[in-house]
């Protein structure tokens, strides 16, 4: 099932989202329709309060920025009750965009390196460093579970010259080729 994006305005993409146990109703079934809204979107990651579940999940395939990063090629991950515990190294900016927030792109600043601690599908602990752009997608999506999105991290400046795209994005003033949810009110 492909799951209909949320966009900016949205409530539930700016709740801190809550870890899961083993038994979280239809889990495989969440995780599968997560990766299938994924591809569907042309993303390469989807955190699951863009599709209106706050709970603490995310996917990645990030093999279609090989061409910048190779060791990306097979990089396709689950990411469950996920906690970044430290970022080091020196901030970049890259140009990112979200699929909640359809037709932006800026350049956000975001550390290198990342230490992580989640769960994977199996519910098996995993402790990992991610680097370069594999960080820069991972944090990403984990802003999503802390009810963040990358226009936060912006410049003041930046916000107010894109403030009222946003407003109008959140009121469905945008183009996307793939499903969407817009708040209502």
């Amino acid at each position: 099932m492909i799951y209909p994006i949320h966009i900016i305005g949205s409530p539930v993409l700016r709740k801190v989202a809550k870890d899961i146990s083993p038994d979280y109703p239809n889990l495989e079934k969440i995780i599968e329709n997560l990766k299938a809204t994924m591809y569907d979107s042309d993303g390469v990651g989807l955190a699951a309060p863009q599709v209106g579940k706050s709970i603490r999940i995310f996917v990645i395939d990030a093999s279609p920025l090989a061409e910048d990063e190779p060791e990306l090629e097979n990089f396709k991950k689950i990411f469950i009750n996920a906690h970044i515990t430290e970022r080091t190294g020196n901030e970049y900016a890259f140009n990112e965009g979200c699929l909640s927030i359809p037709g932006i792109r800026e350049d956000v600043n975001r550390p290198e390196k990342i230490r992580m601690k989640y769960v994977d599908e199996n519910f098996e602990e995993h402790e990992e460093e991610f680097d370069g752009l594999a960080a820069r997608v991972i944090q990403h999506e984990y802003d999503h579970l802390d009810g963040k999105l990358f226009t936060d991290h912006l410049s003041p400046l930046r916000k107010r010259i894109i403030k009222s795209k946003l407003a109008g994005i959140s009121k469905g003033k945008f183009t996307a080729k793939y499903a969407v949810h817009l708040a209502k009110g």
